[in-house]
């Protein structure tokens, strides 16, 4: 599998195709905004709008993605589900997080989604600091790893989920089935990571610097700041 190695604050992490983080030396798998229950909440609010399968595509992805890295903990950096009601709602997709969190230590941020999630399986908590790194669901003071703004990146035609690297700020893509993103140079994004890296998810996975060399910005046409 292709996969992208970086260090950041003297950690060393693997970016993987699906948008989940490896932390090796925690053996730790790090992902964030799974938006588990976006289709139930949607056909709650405003009708069906979207397959119902999202739920059960991504925790398979997940526990795909644990088992492949070895890893022995998790962590979810907040909306990972799609508001505090979808985690009662799970229905048949309640073993599979109970199975989930039976084999791994997980720990679960809270976000702007469910900020106040009850009944999960694992711990839950605002935020944590590991090997001085503050994991939280939103940028802040750093140096953090957080998600919350979907990050994505224009190339060659194309828009796909990114992980962003600046001096302070590791910004995960969302491993949610059903999510938007927000392009990498939008003013907030911008600002956060002004300078640093990229690295583009997928089969064709890679790394490019941040701000975008003006060659590769004017292969991928033009730019915008779309949610």
């Amino acid at each position: 599998m292709n996969t992208c190695s970086f260090r950041f604050h003297d950690q060393s992490f693997i970016a993987r195709p699906s948008g989940a983080l490896f932390w090796p030396e925690r053996g730790t798998l790090i992902v964030s905004d799974l938006h588990l229950g976006k289709s139930a909440r949607m056909a709650r609010q405003v009708g069906a709008l979207l397959p119902p399968f999202e739920t059960r595509a991504t925790l398979e992805r997940l526990a795909t993605e644990l088992r492949d890295t070895g890893a022995a903990s998790l962590i979810s950096l907040g909306d990972s589900f799609d508001d505090d009601l979808a985690i009662r709602e799970l229905g048949a997709e309640r073993q599979l997080l109970d199975d989930i969190c039976q084999s791994y230590d997980t720990l679960w941020i809270t976000g702007n989604h469910d900020p106040a999630p009850v009944g999960l399986p694992g711990r839950v908590a605002q935020q944590d600091q590991i090997a001085g790194l503050y994991l939280r669901h939103i940028a802040d003071d750093g140096p953090d790893i957080s998600g919350h703004y979907h990050p994505k990146l224009r190339l060659a035609g194309q828009r796909l989920p990114a992980f962003l690297i600046g001096d302070m700020h590791l910004i995960l893509p969302a491993f949610g089935v059903y999510t938007g993103g927000l392009d990498h140079d939008a003013p907030t994004l911008a600002a956060l990571v002004p300078q640093g890296r990229a690295v583009v998810t997928g089969r064709d996975m890679h790394m490019v610097p941040l701000p975008l060399p003006r060659v590769t910005a004017s292969r991928a046409g033009r730019w915008s700041a779309k949610r």
